[in-house]
């Protein structure tokens, strides 16, 4: 009984989602509560997750010309007030600083929720011709957001992220960067996560304060709802125009950059455990597994069992790989890997020694297979690789079969009520018919689709005519 009850404590997602969601991220100890409420402790499970994502994104960023900076955390309120929609989109969410030391301030600072104003602020001073632009920069950093609700990874009054700001001398190069950064972040769900997405347009209601277009990509987790996994925005020259940020073009001409900003969190660490995630923990992508191969040792008190665990350590050593040589029971260590969502266990013993073979078992799937010691690099290497690919069709099969399409409210309702998912249904553009379906289902517009695709001719809810496909969902 002992081995089972590491997987006990936790409750199943068919029961109680939300519940399973936060015993995973305790039991897998990604991370751990702190006295500072709405923070979390980001244990070492949890960071090397994000460090993985950290790596590879700033390797993809860097191939397209980013360069990467770091601004500071405190903005002084003149700065925050002076783009009017960006202000009043994040007041209600902002830390403010009154006294430094014993002394109050002479004026507020407020704890970055984001850095627009700065960046703006410093690419004043820095951008004077059109010798120095395009400028591409990107720092990864804390924010802080006074959140109400916060539940681990998702949403956290203080998270990690990335936040890409450049500028640009004209309005094309700038949708261009937006667009750019948003397929990167498209291929990165995809090919490191295996989480598939969206990829669409915000509608005039969702997107960022202050900016001209939102872009975003869209993922779907297993309990049917949507979660933003990251999103690009292009601000045109309107915050340029704000904090006066202009160049001598060639014909001797002052003119106003134009701008953009591109973010993602740590709430993708959420994603993953609400997509590819089980009723044992975890079960992470190879790609972006901290430990990719963990090799349990059966017997190990046994002679040689523990070398040769070892020694198959040192073969492996192109994976990351670790040797559970813990004195806890082969069970117990079974359930510990997977609860981490390690990829793929190798189990070893005298038997298998003998048999100059070892067993194999998928975490995803859970099956099994006795592979040679002899061929062993090449088969763990083809094994992740397959893991990885399976995992991703698999999101996708599932976010596919949760897709659905809406003609009328009633069936919208139905479909929402139901069998949670994202729901393609048309739109004729209104704010209103936008309000009504979020009061009536408590669902929001994720995003219109790159994709469009002509469902009917008319809006889901007003029936008057209708100009967009829009995919629609519960979501975090």
């Amino acid at each position: 009984m002992a081995d089972k009850k590491l997987v006990e404590q936790i409750t199943s997602m068919e029961e109680d989602f939300a519940q399973w969601y936060t015993d995973v991220v305790i039991k897998a100890e990604l991370i751990g509560y702190t006295s500072v409420k709405g923070c979390m402790a980001i244990k070492p499970a949890g960071y090397a997750i994000w460090e993985l994502i950290q790596k590879q994104l700033d390797e993809r960023f860097k191939e397209t010309g980013v360069q990467n900076v770091y601004m500071p955390m405190f903005i002084p309120e003149s700065l925050l007030q002076k783009e009017k929609d960006h202000v009043e989109g994040f007041a209600p969410e902002v830390a403010w600083v009154t006294s430094g030391g014993l002394q109050p301030l002479q004026e507020r600072l407020c704890v970055r929720p984001t850095s627009e104003t700065l960046f703006c602020d410093f690419y004043k001073n820095d951008i004077h011709s059109y010798r120095d632009l395009p400028k591409v920069y990107n720092q990864w950093c804390s924010v802080v957001r006074w959140e109400k609700e916060t539940r681990p990874f998702l949403r956290s009054r203080e998270f990690l992220w990335q936040e890409g700001h450049t500028a640009h001398a004209t309005a094309q190069e700038a949708e261009e960067r937006t667009i750019q950064m948003l397929h990167v972040y498209a291929d990165f769900c995809e090919e490191v996560l295996a989480i598939p997405v969206i990829q669409g347009r915000k509608t005039e209601k969702e997107k960022f304060a202050g900016a001209e277009a939102t872009y975003t990509i869209e993922a779907l987790m297993h309990d049917g709802k949507a979660l933003q996994s990251g999103t690009s925005h292009n601000f045109g020259d309107g915050f340029a125009r704000a904090f006066e940020i202009q160049y001598t073009d060639k014909d001797n001409t002052l003119k106003y950059v134009h701008q953009t900003s591109w973010g993602m969190t740590t709430r993708l660490i959420g994603a993953l455990i609400m997509v590819h995630g089980d009723n044992s923990g975890l079960v992470l992508p190879p790609r972006v597994a901290p430990t990719q191969v963990v090799i349990v040792p059966i017997q190990q008190r046994k002679e040689g069992v523990l070398d040769m665990a070892y020694t198959l350590r040192d073969r492996l050593s192109s994976f990351r790989v670790k040797v559970d040589d813990t004195d806890k029971s082969p069970g117990w260590k079974f359930s510990e890997a997977e609860m981490r969502g390690i990829p793929v266990r190798a189990e070893i013993g005298p038997k298998d020694m003998e048999a100059g073979k070892c067993v194999l078992v998928r975490r995803d799937t859970g099956e099994k297979q006795e592979c040679a010691l002899d061929g062993l690099e090449e088969k763990v290497g083809e094994l992740l690789e397959t893991i990885q690919k399976e995992m991703l069709e698999r999101a996708r099969a599932h976010r596919d079969a949760h897709t659905y399409v809406a003609r009328n409210m009633e069936e919208m309702g139905d479909i929402l009520s139901r069998t949670p998912g994202f729901v393609k249904a048309m739109w004729c553009g209104c704010q209103e018919c936008e309000d009504t379906i979020k009061e009536k289902f408590a669902a929001t517009s994720r995003c219109m689709p790159f994709e469009q695709e002509t469902l009917s001719d008319v809006c889901v809810c007003c029936g008057k005519p209708a100009k967009k496909m829009v995919y629609w969902g519960k979501a975090y």
